[in-house]
């Protein structure tokens, strides 16, 4: 698991809340308090939806709600004359790219075992942290897809140009 602090909290926005930096993201969930408390879970419900879409769905073993589906109504809570007191976002990779992770670190896991690869964004007090976290369905000591885990988000974050320090 890594703790980062953004440096740059304004462009880390932008690319949260306007460009499609964020948009592959699943979205596990996401709580935003302003005036209110806003919760949004991101789990898919398969029954809203018609028979060809829930195949579709099953075939891509997607389970969540794609962030690009979902930000447009947190930019519009977010968004205003004040800042939110806090939110807190928490992205998981989707099916798909959790396989090629765990190819990528030649653990001896099928992406049915693990839960979740999970990025968490908090905004408090004017400062944004980001960690990282890994749930697996079985026990394992070994910490590799985790460590993989935590350098794919650090490249993410190198290649978005997103500056941060060690919280």
């Amino acid at each position: 698991m890594i703790a980062c602090k953004i440096i740059h909290i304004k462009e880390f926005m932008s690319h949260l809340l306007i460009q499609g930096s964020f948009d592959a993201f699943w979205l596990s969930e996401a709580t935003i308090t302003t005036r209110n408390t806003f919760t949004i879970d991101g789990a898919l419900h398969p029954e809203f939806f018609s028979e060809e879409d829930r195949e579709i769905l099953e075939r891509r073993h997607r389970t969540h709600s794609l962030w690009k589906e979902v930000k447009p109504f947190c930019y519009s809570i977010i968004r205003g004359k004040r800042t939110p007191l806090q939110f807190r976002i928490v992205f998981r990779l989707s099916y798909e790219k959790t396989r090629q992770a765990l190819s990528a670190c030649g653990v001896a896991l099928d992406p049915d075992q693990v839960d979740g690869l999970f990025l968490n964004v908090q905004y408090h007090g004017g400062k944004v942290t980001c960690t990282t976290g890994t749930s697996v369905k079985t026990f394992t000591t070994d910490r590799s897809l985790e460590q993989v885990w935590d350098r794919m988000v650090l490249k993410f974050f190198q290649k978005l140009k997103i500056e941060h320090e060690d919280a």
